[in-house]
Protein backbone atom coordinates (compact mmCIF):
# COMPACT_ATOMS: atom_id res chain seq x y z
CA UNK A 1 0.00 0.00 0.00
CA UNK A 2 1.69 3.51 -0.45
CA UNK A 3 1.95 5.42 2.32
CA UNK A 4 2.98 9.06 3.17
CA UNK A 5 6.26 8.81 1.51
CA UNK A 6 4.73 7.11 -1.76
CA UNK A 7 1.89 9.40 -1.89
CA UNK A 8 4.45 12.32 -1.29
CA UNK A 9 6.44 11.54 -3.76
CA UNK A 10 4.10 10.45 -6.44
CA UNK A 11 2.48 14.01 -5.91
CA UNK A 12 5.71 15.92 -6.58
CA UNK A 13 6.32 13.93 -9.71
CA UNK A 14 2.78 14.68 -10.83
CA UNK A 15 2.71 18.08 -9.60
CA UNK A 16 5.73 18.53 -12.35
CA UNK A 17 3.61 16.79 -15.24
CA UNK A 18 -0.39 18.17 -14.57
CA UNK A 19 0.38 21.54 -13.35
CA UNK A 20 -1.25 24.30 -16.01
CA UNK A 21 -2.54 21.53 -17.82
CA UNK A 22 -5.75 21.31 -19.02
CA UNK A 23 -7.97 17.89 -18.04
CA UNK A 24 -9.55 17.09 -21.70
CA UNK A 25 -11.37 13.72 -20.42
CA UNK A 26 -11.68 11.73 -17.64
CA UNK A 27 -12.64 7.90 -18.42
CA UNK A 28 -14.40 5.47 -15.47
CA UNK A 29 -13.42 1.85 -16.06
CA UNK A 30 -14.38 0.43 -12.54
CA UNK A 31 -17.94 2.34 -11.54
CA UNK A 32 -17.38 1.26 -7.84
CA UNK A 33 -14.15 3.04 -7.54
CA UNK A 34 -16.36 6.48 -7.93
CA UNK A 35 -17.65 7.69 -4.42
CA UNK A 36 -19.10 11.12 -5.05
CA UNK A 37 -21.76 11.76 -7.40
CA UNK A 38 -21.78 15.73 -6.64
CA UNK A 39 -19.87 17.14 -8.36
CA UNK A 40 -19.85 14.64 -11.10
CA UNK A 41 -17.16 13.70 -12.50
CA UNK A 42 -17.40 15.26 -16.19
CA UNK A 43 -16.89 18.52 -14.53
CA UNK A 44 -13.70 18.25 -14.50
CA UNK A 45 -13.10 18.27 -18.33
CA UNK A 46 -11.65 21.52 -18.87
CA UNK A 47 -10.79 22.25 -16.00
CA UNK A 48 -6.73 23.84 -15.74
CA UNK A 49 -4.72 21.52 -12.80
CA UNK A 50 -3.72 24.01 -10.31
CA UNK A 51 -1.71 21.87 -8.11
CA UNK A 52 -0.99 18.25 -6.97
CA UNK A 53 -0.92 17.82 -3.24
CA UNK A 54 -1.13 15.25 -0.42
CA UNK A 55 -3.29 14.58 2.38
CA UNK A 56 -2.32 11.55 4.94
CA UNK A 57 -1.94 8.80 2.33
CA UNK A 58 -4.92 10.54 -0.11
CA UNK A 59 -3.68 11.90 -3.36
CA UNK A 60 -5.36 15.55 -4.22
CA UNK A 61 -5.58 16.83 -7.77
CA UNK A 62 -6.72 20.78 -7.63
CA UNK A 63 -8.29 21.91 -10.69
CA UNK A 64 -10.06 24.91 -11.37
CA UNK A 65 -11.58 25.16 -8.04
CA UNK A 66 -12.46 21.22 -7.79
CA UNK A 67 -10.41 18.58 -6.55
CA UNK A 68 -9.91 14.93 -7.05
CA UNK A 69 -9.04 13.21 -4.72
CA UNK A 70 -7.52 9.63 -4.93
CA UNK A 71 -7.14 6.66 -1.92
CA UNK A 72 -4.77 3.86 -3.36
CA UNK A 73 -5.88 1.20 -0.82
CA UNK A 74 -3.62 -1.26 -1.08
CA UNK A 75 -3.21 -2.42 -4.84
CA UNK A 76 -3.84 0.77 -6.56
CA UNK A 77 -1.26 3.45 -8.12
CA UNK A 78 -0.94 5.83 -10.93
CA UNK A 79 0.95 5.21 -14.20
CA UNK A 80 1.88 8.41 -16.72
CA UNK A 81 1.17 7.80 -20.12
CA UNK A 82 3.29 10.17 -22.33
CA UNK A 83 0.43 8.90 -24.97
CA UNK A 84 -2.84 7.60 -24.14
CA UNK A 85 -4.83 5.55 -26.27
CA UNK A 86 -7.21 7.08 -28.86
CA UNK A 87 -9.90 4.60 -27.99
CA UNK A 88 -11.78 4.80 -24.54
CA UNK A 89 -11.34 2.15 -21.93
CA UNK A 90 -14.56 -0.24 -21.35
CA UNK A 91 -15.76 -0.54 -18.07
CA UNK A 92 -14.56 -4.42 -17.21
CA UNK A 93 -14.71 -5.99 -13.57
CA UNK A 94 -11.78 -8.09 -14.78
CA UNK A 95 -9.35 -4.73 -16.45
CA UNK A 96 -6.78 -3.17 -13.73
CA UNK A 97 -7.68 0.24 -15.59
CA UNK A 98 -10.08 2.11 -12.57
CA UNK A 99 -9.89 5.28 -14.56
CA UNK A 100 -7.87 7.53 -17.03
CA UNK A 101 -7.37 11.17 -17.09
CA UNK A 102 -6.19 12.88 -20.19
CA UNK A 103 -4.71 16.15 -20.80
CA UNK A 104 -4.84 18.53 -23.46
CA UNK A 105 -1.90 17.14 -25.18
CA UNK A 106 -2.85 13.11 -25.32
CA UNK A 107 -0.43 12.81 -22.52
CA UNK A 108 -2.06 11.28 -19.06
CA UNK A 109 -2.44 9.02 -16.43
CA UNK A 110 -3.81 5.63 -15.52
CA UNK A 111 -5.44 5.38 -12.35
CA UNK A 112 -4.98 1.25 -11.30
CA UNK A 113 -5.59 -1.45 -9.05
CA UNK A 114 -4.33 -4.86 -8.98
CA UNK A 115 -5.95 -7.91 -7.57
CA UNK A 116 -9.76 -8.84 -6.96
CA UNK A 117 -10.33 -6.93 -3.78
CA UNK A 118 -11.15 -3.59 -4.96
CA UNK A 119 -11.03 -0.91 -2.44
CA UNK A 120 -9.36 2.01 -4.53
CA UNK A 121 -11.69 5.01 -4.23
CA UNK A 122 -11.82 8.24 -6.44
CA UNK A 123 -13.62 11.34 -5.18
CA UNK A 124 -14.77 14.68 -6.91
CA UNK A 125 -15.47 17.10 -4.13
CA UNK A 126 -15.23 21.11 -3.76
CA UNK A 127 -13.26 20.85 -0.80
CA UNK A 128 -10.67 18.27 -0.03
CA UNK A 129 -12.70 18.04 3.90
CA UNK A 130 -15.94 17.08 2.37
CA UNK A 131 -13.91 13.29 1.64
CA UNK A 132 -14.83 11.72 5.10
CA UNK A 133 -11.37 10.02 5.29
CA UNK A 134 -9.64 13.42 5.10
CA UNK A 135 -11.95 14.96 7.62
CA UNK A 136 -10.94 12.18 10.17
CA UNK A 137 -7.34 12.15 9.39
CA UNK A 138 -4.74 12.33 12.53
CA UNK A 139 -1.70 14.97 12.52
CA UNK A 140 0.67 14.43 9.65
CA UNK A 141 4.04 13.77 11.19
CA UNK A 142 6.10 15.63 9.13
CA UNK A 143 4.32 19.20 9.76
CA UNK A 144 6.48 21.57 12.01
CA UNK A 145 4.00 21.67 14.55
CA UNK A 146 4.70 17.70 15.24
CA UNK A 147 6.59 18.25 18.09
CA UNK A 148 7.51 15.67 20.64
CA UNK A 149 5.29 17.26 22.80
CA UNK A 150 2.08 16.70 20.73
CA UNK A 151 3.59 13.27 20.36
CA UNK A 152 3.67 12.41 23.93
CA UNK A 153 0.15 14.12 24.19
CA UNK A 154 -1.11 11.44 21.36
CA UNK A 155 0.59 8.62 23.19
CA UNK A 156 -0.81 9.76 26.46
CA UNK A 157 -4.70 10.26 25.19
CA UNK A 158 -3.84 6.19 23.89
CA UNK A 159 -2.69 4.55 27.05
CA UNK A 160 -2.64 0.96 26.73
CA UNK A 161 -3.45 0.22 23.22
CA UNK A 162 -0.37 -0.78 20.93
CA UNK A 163 2.29 1.16 19.20
CA UNK A 164 2.17 -0.54 15.93
CA UNK A 165 -2.07 0.18 15.87
CA UNK A 166 -1.58 3.42 17.21
CA UNK A 167 1.12 4.50 14.47
CA UNK A 168 -0.87 2.65 11.55
CA UNK A 169 -4.36 4.65 12.78
CA UNK A 170 -5.34 7.48 10.38
CA UNK A 171 -7.40 9.54 12.92
CA UNK A 172 -4.04 9.43 14.96
CA UNK A 173 -1.19 10.16 13.20
CA UNK A 174 -2.03 10.74 9.41
CA UNK A 175 0.04 8.59 6.57
CA UNK A 176 1.54 5.68 8.21
CA UNK A 177 0.60 2.53 7.44
CA UNK A 178 1.69 -1.66 8.18
CA UNK A 179 5.34 -1.24 6.41
CA UNK A 180 6.62 2.29 7.98
CA UNK A 181 5.01 1.48 11.40
CA UNK A 182 7.34 -1.91 10.97
CA UNK A 183 9.98 0.36 10.06
CA UNK A 184 9.63 3.15 12.59
CA UNK A 185 9.43 0.16 15.86
CA UNK A 186 12.43 -1.57 14.18
CA UNK A 187 14.54 1.56 14.18
CA UNK A 188 13.29 2.72 17.70
CA UNK A 189 13.65 -0.95 18.97
CA UNK A 190 10.33 -1.34 20.34
CA UNK A 191 7.98 -4.35 19.89
CA UNK A 192 4.67 -3.64 17.74
CA UNK A 193 2.73 -4.69 21.13
CA UNK A 194 4.14 -2.77 23.65
CA UNK A 195 1.64 -0.27 25.35
CA UNK A 196 1.54 3.37 24.26
CA UNK A 197 1.99 4.36 27.63
CA UNK A 198 6.18 5.32 27.16
CA UNK A 199 8.30 6.74 29.66
CA UNK A 200 9.82 10.78 28.33
CA UNK A 201 12.93 8.60 26.71
CA UNK A 202 10.89 6.20 25.13
CA UNK A 203 8.55 8.58 23.63
CA UNK A 204 11.77 10.65 22.64
CA UNK A 205 13.28 7.51 21.03
CA UNK A 206 10.36 6.87 19.54
CA UNK A 207 9.77 10.35 17.95
CA UNK A 208 12.94 10.74 16.70
CA UNK A 209 12.29 6.80 15.04
CA UNK A 210 9.11 8.23 13.59
CA UNK A 211 10.41 11.44 12.03
CA UNK A 212 13.85 10.00 10.57
CA UNK A 213 12.41 7.20 9.13
CA UNK A 214 9.55 9.00 7.43
CA UNK A 215 12.28 11.84 6.62
CA UNK A 216 14.71 9.77 5.33
CA UNK A 217 12.00 7.77 2.81
CA UNK A 218 10.86 11.02 1.47
CA UNK A 219 14.15 12.48 0.98
CA UNK A 220 15.03 8.81 -0.86
CA UNK A 221 11.78 9.61 -3.06
CA UNK A 222 12.26 12.64 -4.01
CA UNK A 223 12.53 13.50 -7.76
CA UNK A 224 11.72 9.61 -8.43
CA UNK A 225 9.21 9.15 -11.16
CA UNK A 226 6.09 7.19 -10.17
CA UNK A 227 7.21 4.55 -12.08
CA UNK A 228 10.54 4.21 -9.80
CA UNK A 229 8.43 4.77 -6.66
CA UNK A 230 7.62 1.26 -5.48
CA UNK A 231 11.12 -0.40 -6.67
CA UNK A 232 12.74 2.37 -4.16
CA UNK A 233 10.37 1.95 -1.19
CA UNK A 234 11.07 -2.03 -1.31
CA UNK A 235 14.92 -1.93 -1.76
CA UNK A 236 15.11 0.15 1.56
CA UNK A 237 13.29 -1.44 4.08
CA UNK A 238 15.03 -3.03 7.05
CA UNK A 239 12.13 -5.69 8.48
CA UNK A 240 8.61 -4.99 6.34
CA UNK A 241 8.08 -7.58 3.90
CA UNK A 242 11.69 -9.37 4.82
CA UNK A 243 10.44 -12.43 6.84
CA UNK A 244 12.88 -15.36 7.31
CA UNK A 245 16.16 -13.00 6.12
CA UNK A 246 18.58 -11.35 8.43
CA UNK A 247 18.12 -8.33 10.19
CA UNK A 248 20.33 -5.65 8.72
CA UNK A 249 21.37 -4.46 12.25
CA UNK A 250 21.83 -7.73 14.14
CA UNK A 251 22.17 -10.71 12.12
CA UNK A 252 18.95 -12.34 13.94
CA UNK A 253 15.85 -13.46 11.74
CA UNK A 254 13.39 -11.69 10.90
CA UNK A 255 9.92 -12.63 11.96
CA UNK A 256 6.40 -12.43 11.08
CA UNK A 257 3.41 -12.08 12.96
CA UNK A 258 0.21 -13.25 10.52
CA UNK A 259 -3.70 -11.81 10.84
CA UNK A 260 -6.78 -12.03 9.02
CA UNK A 261 -5.72 -9.30 6.09
CA UNK A 262 -2.32 -8.20 6.91
CA UNK A 263 0.99 -9.72 8.55
CA UNK A 264 3.96 -7.22 10.42
CA UNK A 265 7.41 -8.07 10.41
CA UNK A 266 10.18 -7.55 13.73
CA UNK A 267 13.76 -8.47 14.92
CA UNK A 268 12.72 -10.70 17.78
CA UNK A 269 16.34 -9.48 18.72
CA UNK A 270 16.33 -5.69 18.47
CA UNK A 271 12.35 -5.43 19.42
CA UNK A 272 11.28 -8.01 21.64
CA UNK A 273 14.59 -9.07 24.32
CA UNK A 274 14.96 -12.02 21.69
CA UNK A 275 11.66 -13.19 22.41
CA UNK A 276 9.03 -14.22 19.73
CA UNK A 277 5.93 -13.10 19.11
CA UNK A 278 3.02 -15.40 19.21
CA UNK A 279 2.06 -15.90 15.69
CA UNK A 280 -1.88 -15.34 16.11
CA UNK A 281 -4.03 -12.15 16.42
CA UNK A 282 -4.42 -12.30 20.41
CA UNK A 283 -0.62 -12.54 20.70
CA UNK A 284 0.14 -11.71 24.39
CA UNK A 285 1.32 -7.69 25.00
CA UNK A 286 5.07 -7.80 25.04
CA UNK A 287 6.88 -4.99 26.81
Amino acid sequence: MPELPEVEALALDLRGRLQDRAIAKVHLAQFSALKTYQPPLQALEGTLVDNVTRHGKFLDIEASGLHLVLHLARAGWVRWRDEVPTIPPKPSPKSTLAARVVLDDDSGLDVTEAGTKKSLALYVVERPADVPGIATLGPDPLTDDFTLTRFREILAKEGRKQLKGVLRHQGTIAGIGNAYSDEILWAARMSPFKPAELSDEESQILYDALRSTLESAVERSRGLAASELKGEKKSNLAVHGRAGQACPRCGDTVREVSFADSSLQYCPTCQTGGKPLADRRMSKLLK
